[in-house]
């Protein structure tokens, strides 16, 4: 997230402009998840709007919750080498040591990515900010060996650790 963090009582007090700048980049390229918890204002807390978020998600359509998780970028993909990537995604990668990886480690990703993205339709998600590139790659046989509905929830789990993360930059309790 960029500039200074908002307080949770300015955020409550937004129009649904204001809060979708500041919550809409929480869910990668998926503004309507905060879109659909605005009227639920107001958030006695940061927990308690990130359960609102979740539970944003958790009432989409099926087809809905596929298309956020394919907003999510490949891991070390081609939107990672060019410009493609939101901040937020950049930043995290970075943070995993994603931006930093060796020509075998490069080619283990495409691998796997591919792999995944051929099983299940959809790109692999984990909170990078949790894990290190090794940790990564050590994840991806286990989650290859899901069924797609027990792969869909884990990604969904994990798009939720990271808008906990990015909401926990953008928003401050006070």
């Amino acid at each position: 997230m960029s500039g200074e963090p908002v307080a949770l009582a300015a955020l409550n007090a937004e129009s649904l402009e204001g809060f979708l700048a500041v919550c809409g980049r929480l869910f990668e390229r998926s503004p309507w998840v905060a879109a659909r918890t605005w009227p639920r204002r107001p958030f006695a807390s940061l927990a308690a709007l990130h359960r609102e978020l979740v539970a944003s998600v958790g009432r989409a359509a099926p087809e809905e919750k596929i298309n956020l998780i394919s907003a999510h970028p490949d891991l070390v993909g081609r939107l990672a080498a060019g410009a493609g990537l939101s901040a937020e995604s950049a930043r995290e990668q970075a943070a995993a040591g994603l931006d930093a990886v060796s020509q075998e480690e490069a080619g283990r990703f495409k691998q796997f990515n591919e792999s995944y993205r051929e099983k299940f339709g959809f790109p692999f998600v984990i909170c990078a900010r949790e894990n290190r590139k090794e940790a990564i790659l050590r994840a991806f046989p286990g989650r290859l060996a899901q069924s797609r509905e027990q792969e869909i929830a884990t990604a969904l789990s994990e798009i939720a650790k990271i808008a906990w993360l990015r909401l926990q930059d953008a928003v401050t309790e006070a």
